[in-house]
This record gives C-alpha cells, structure tokens and sequence, in this order.
C-alpha cells in the first residue's frame, strides 16, 4: 500500500483536488481539514486571567532569605 499527499480545496461542501488531474479513478481516502487561527498576538493576555486563583502576599517584594538565595547560587 503507498500513500500520497494532495492538496485539495473545499467548495460549499465538495472536495475538489488540486490540480484535478493527478486523482486516481478509484481510492480510499482520508481528509484532514487544516483550519488556519489567527496567530496569538505576543505579550497580551487579558487583565484578569488568573483572577480569585490565588492571592499576591503581602511581602512579595521582600528580599529572600539568605538560604534560599544561596539555593538559587548554588553555594
């Protein structure tokens, strides 16, 4: 058995391969309909996203304790 690949277009709901002429007569096949989504736009994500998951402590700006900070230094 050997596969081959063609590329096809959707018209109102019929198949019709690209170019035509390279179609067998006869054959069993597999569509795969490749939809196309809009590529995501970097670095914007919705205000909000993660909103009542968790809360920020208070001290979220204090600096490390020093045997964590030595943990990340790898001394």
């Amino acid at each position: 058995m050997s596969y081959r690949t063609f590329e096809v277009q959707l018209d109102h709901g019929h198949v019709v391969a690209k170019p035509a002429d390279h179609l067998p007569d006869q054959a069993a096949a597999l569509l795969t309909i490749l939809e196309s989504t809009p590529p995501p736009v970097p670095g914007l994500r919705p205000f909000g996203l993660a909103r009542a998951q968790f809360t920020v402590p208070g001290d979220f700006n204090a600096p490390l304790p020093e045997e964590i900070l030595r943990a990340f230094e790898a001394k």
